[in-house]
């Protein structure tokens, strides 16, 4: 058990501690919040010691700098092939094959830079412990997103998402993610966890429907921009309430 995980913290992170086939990880993916709590207590250390002494900006940049390097940025790069995909006018397959194009079109480049903007605006209006807080609870629901796409949608296509999608069509997987998710927030952020939690399914489920709608289900890089969009947002809520 301790060796497959181990290879899920190498799928979503650089941290070299497992090899393992696609199939064992995605039979694993519910444990995905819990590299969501590794990665959080990493880069929301890294936030919140250097939000007393760095101007908030900077801390921000310097924080999705960390998220960049932990991550390996995939994730971010499949939201700027979803955004490639869903700008192409067309059929499914056409949109399928702009997603897939290994150039970054206009509309990638402009959704990475929204993005990245965005977030660090975000982390800029926090200093602190709410500032490790709202990294580290975004970066768990980040991660559950994925896992609560996998388990309600279909794919795409055949690919590195298909075993993923139909390994997690077990409810008992989703349900333990959901609980391994649902504890911190609720622990740490009471009723606005909830509110985050809520919203962070709502957004999934919504990334669902366009997706099923403009591509007739979901892919790798539908899963990684889930997963960028989700911790934005998380965020945005975070820092505002």
């Amino acid at each position: 058990m301790l060796k497959e995980i181990g290879s899920v913290f190498s799928f979503l992170t650089i941290i070299p501690t497992g090899n393992a086939k696609l199939e064992t990880i995605a039979k694993y993916m519910y444990v995905f919040p819990v590299v969501g709590i590794v990665i959080g207590l990493i880069v929301g250390t890294i936030g919140f010691s250097l939000s007393f002494f760095l101007d908030p900006l900077l801390v921000g940049l310097l924080v999705v700098a960390s998220f960049a390097i932990i991550t390996g940025i995939h994730h971010t790069d499949g939201l700027a092939d979803f955004a490639d995909g869903l700008m192409v006018k067309g059929t499914k397959e056409k949109k399928l094959a702009a997603m897939k194009d290994l150039s970054t079109g206009s509309a990638g480049i402009m959704a990475i830079v929204l993005y990245v903007v965005g977030l660090i605006v975000a982390l800029s209006l926090s200093t602190g412990y709410q500032l490790f807080m709202a990294i580290l609870l975004s970066e768990i629901l980040a991660k559950f997103s994925m896992v609560l796409m996998a388990s309600i949608a279909k794919s795409a296509s055949l690919g590195s998402n298909s075993p993923f999608v139909e390994l997690m069509k077990n409810q008992k997987k989703l349900l333990v993610a959901g609980i391994i998710t649902l504890i911190p927030l609720v622990l740490f952020s009471g009723i606005s966890g909830i509110v985050v939690f809520c919203t962070g399914i709502i957004l999934t489920i919504f990334l669902v429907g366009i997706s099923t709608h403009s591509f007739g289900g979901i892919t790798g890089d539908i899963l990684g921009a889930t997963n960028e969009l989700t911790r934005l947002t998380s965020i945005l809520i975070f820092v505002s309430i």
